[in-house]
């Protein structure tokens, strides 16, 4: 058996730094991080906690060298000349560690969450889909730099224990042999087997710094002066600890989170941002084989939401869309008509979405999170052509709601009222959302009715209370047949009331019109009006 542990180093840090694009700031043009940023030559501590408690708790080696020490306190920390002040980000570590646990699952069904910073996962039965030891090492590093933004540190070993702490002290993929655990882990200091301060203290006394100086001391003189702890490090300096992985299944929350430095006004750079979220979500979506139903976006404002600003250069009006109890926060939902994970094409959704509907004040954070789903499953046909993409429908269905206004695009849907020609219109969605219907036995034959809008004046002539002879539009014809009054009224106790008979007549015109010879028809009495009206016709 073989196991994997992907370790991310300085995953505090690094948990910031993925949440920022590598390129330059559109409003400022300098470099914004990226998944690498925390090392180099740039000198980054971590801060953590509210003043005047607020502390360094993690720092790279660059910091560290210019002389950041861990526990430091903000107002020593920004005295040191060209070192970054970054703030902790608990949002962001729980993201980076959520798409670990989504690189690890698109390899193995076996994986156990072991820590923040660690992911151990089962290889067995791995091989003849993804290789041997040394491939999936490296591919599991390469998508963690891909997928998660990550600069991981992967290891494979027979047992658990062995991967996870070879991949806490060796760089760079690395595979160890079963029965070479203890030859690998010799140079490797004590602190990578993650013993108590304590334990590491009384070592250092001992002058036992590395593992190969541990592994050669006598196991009982070492329980007796250590315990439990001291039996436990002395077999993991071996390699000599065999055990199960506690299994867990990685959830379903797809979420990225950015927190700004600078405030972002314009739609451009909004939208900058944007596509760098959805290409983490994407990717994230991609390693589970799942695809996006839906994407919800908050944004977190610098200025209060009553303020008025133009954002995209289109002038402030008050907000449409639902608000957090904290009046900073705007949140916008896009419902889609097919699972999708096409990052250009989500990403000119939401541009249009925030062009007809802008934040209003400038924007200083960012969360876009998405609802997972199957996705799409297509079948074409040798000899068939390809109808249009549903992708595409909406794509076009949102730009005209952008220039006509959301209430004139869509499906018409009828009201629960009687009143005439009444509808609202309601988003539409294709086929494959709309649940399966129940196969009909027979066919059913359907009626149309053409509605006219407006409704026609007519002049009607009626005999013994039913009509008999009608005048509309330059035609007279003779009434055949008459099926009604139908008599509805509402809204008596508004200015709008209304009250009606309606009648649907056949009816045979004369010869010397121009137009139809025979048709149905509907017809209606407007009793408040005293006027008849042609509602439409049935095909």
């Amino acid at each position: 058996m073989a196991f994997a542990c992907i370790h991310i180093p300085d995953f505090l840090l690094q948990a910031v730094a993925r949440g920022e694009p590598v390129s330059p700031c559109p409003l400022t043009g300098d470099a914004l991080r990226g998944p690498r940023s925390y090392r180099g030559e740039r000198a980054l501590a971590l801060l953590d906690g509210a003043p005047p408690l607020c502390r360094v708790v993690a720092a790279n080696e660059v910091a560290i060298r210019a002389g950041i020490e861990l526990g430091m306190a903000k107002a020593q920390a920004e005295q040191f000349r060209g070192v970054e002040i970054w703030r902790r980000s608990p949002e962001q570590e729980k993201n980076a560690h959520a798409a670990l646990l989504d690189l690890a699952g698109s390899f193995s069904p076996h994986v156990e969450d072991t820590a923040p910073e660690s992911i151990l996962l089962d290889l067995a039965g791995l091989e003849p889909l993804f290789g041997g030891a040394e491939k999936i090492a490296r591919g599991l590093a390469q998508g963690a730099l891909d997928v998660c933004r990550l600069d991981a540190r992967v290891a494979v070993a027979s047992n658990p224990d062995t991967a996870l702490h070879a991949a806490r002290g060796l760089p760079g993929p690395t595979v160890i042999p079963e029965g070479e655990e203890a030859g690998q882990f010799g140079p490797l200091p004590i602190g990578v087997l993650g013993a108590s301060a304590e334990a590491l203290e009384t070592l250092d006394r001992w002058g036992v710094r590395t593992c190969a100086a541990l592994a050669a001391l006598p196991v009982l003189d070492l329980s007796e002066r250590l315990g439990a702890e001291g039996v436990r490090l002395h077999q993991w300096a071996r390699g000599a600890v065999r055990r199960s992985l506690a299994l867990t299944e990685p959830g379903l929350s797809f979420e990225e989170a950015l927190e700004l430095d600078y405030e972002v006004v314009e739609l451009e750079p909004l939208a900058f941002l944007l596509s760098r979220l959805l290409e983490a979500l994407c990717a994230r979506l991609t390693a589970r084989s799942l695809a996006a139903s839906a994407l919800h976006l908050r944004l977190k404002l610098a200025l209060p939401a009553s303020a008025t600003c133009d954002i995209g250069g289109i002038p402030r009006r008050q907000p449409a869309t639902p608000r957090d109890d904290d009046p900073s926060r705007v949140v916008k939902t896009l419902r889609l008509p097919v699972p999708l994970r096409n990052t250009k094409l989500l990403l000119n959704l939401l541009r249009l979405q925030l062009q007809g509907d802008p934040p209003g004040a400038p924007v200083r954070g960012i969360v876009l999170a998405a609802e997972p789903a199957r996705p799409r499953v297509m079948q074409g046909g040798f000899f068939l052509p390809s109808g249009p993409d549903p992708e595409t429908l909406e794509l076009t269905l949102t730009r005209l709601a952008h220039l006509v206004g959301e209430s004139r695009v869509g499906s018409p849907q009828l009201v629960d009222t009687h009143r005439p020609d009444v509808f609202r219109m309601r988003r539409f969605v294709t086929r494959e959302q709309t649940p399966e219907r129940a196969s009909e036995t027979a066919p059913m034959r359907r009626t149309g009715f053409r509605i006219f809008r407006p409704a026609l004046p007519a002049r009607v002539e009626m005999r013994a209370g039913r009509p008999e002879r009608v005048f509309f539009q330059g035609l007279r014809g003779e009434v055949l047949a008459a099926s009604g009054p139908w008599r509805t009224s509402g809204d008596w106790w508004t200015k709008n009331s209304w009250q009606q008979d309606e009648w649907d007549l056949e009816i045979h015109f004369a010869a010397s019109t121009r137009g139809p010879r025979h048709g149905l028809y509907r017809f209606a009495y407007d009793e408040l009006r005293d006027i008849w009206l042609v509602r439409g016709v049935f095909d």
